[in-house]
């Protein structure tokens, strides 16, 4: 059964990276049942509201798979909560993941709804050369949801995907249409469940088309 390892939050900090100059992408495990809202996780902050968070980018999965797979990579430790994910997973295939679906975790549900998109925030942080080509080339962003029902979740919950979708629209087509494969875009079109930031590139892919 999936579960999730860790339960990850962060506290605003000065940084010297990026335009903000100020960043919460340090999260770190806590223990015992934390409060997931329709905001986000218990008292995790976020400095950048203008580019992160809101309901749609409420949760921020990623999972242990893919983060022991960068560790072989780039031969270093990696822990929970490095990529800035508030709920690092294991057992299930976030990369396979449909838009859309449903998880129930502990006491909350949540909805699948968008996916990361590397910035120079998250390359500062990571301190590796390369970071945001890297990241995009490598393809495993992990997902944001969106919190359809809030309650407690802590490291050990089970994760029950609790809803499916028939359509092809994976984390891993979504993040290639919105990076490197931008002729993939007019599929996400067949998810209506995807975040604010999916529905401005159909909206400027349609009027590109109409014009």
């Amino acid at each position: 059964m999936p579960f999730v390892e860790s339960v990850n939050v962060g506290r605003t900090v000065d940084v010297p990276w990026g335009q903000l100059k100020r960043t919460a992408i340090d999260k770190r495990p806590v223990a015992g049942p934390v409060p997931v809202h329709e905001l986000g996780v218990g008292d995790d902050e976020i400095a950048d509201l203008k580019h992160h968070g809101g309901p749609d980018q409420a949760v921020y999965a990623y999972a242990r798979e893919d983060l022991d797979a960068w560790q072989q990579t780039l031969g270093r430790e990696l822990r929970a909560g490095l990529f800035g994910e508030n709920l690092t997973t294991q057992g299930i295939d976030l990369n396979a993941a449909r838009a859309g679906e449903r998880w129930r975790i502990g006491g909350t549900l949540l909805e699948l709804s968008g996916v990361r998109i590397p910035c120079s925030v998250f390359q500062g942080f990571v301190d590796e050369p390369h970071w945001v080509k890297r990241f995009t080339l490598e393809g495993r962003p992990g997902a944001y949801f969106r919190v359809l029902e809030p309650g407690p979740v802590e490291a050990g919950d089970a994760i029950e995907v609790v809803e499916t979708r028939s359509h092809d629209v994976t984390v891993d087509l979504l993040f290639r249409a919105l990076t490197t494969e931008r002729h993939l875009i007019p599929l996400l079109a067949e998810e209506p469940r995807l975040d604010s930031f999916v529905a401005r590139r159909l909206g400027a892919r349609s009027n590109n088309t109409a014009t």
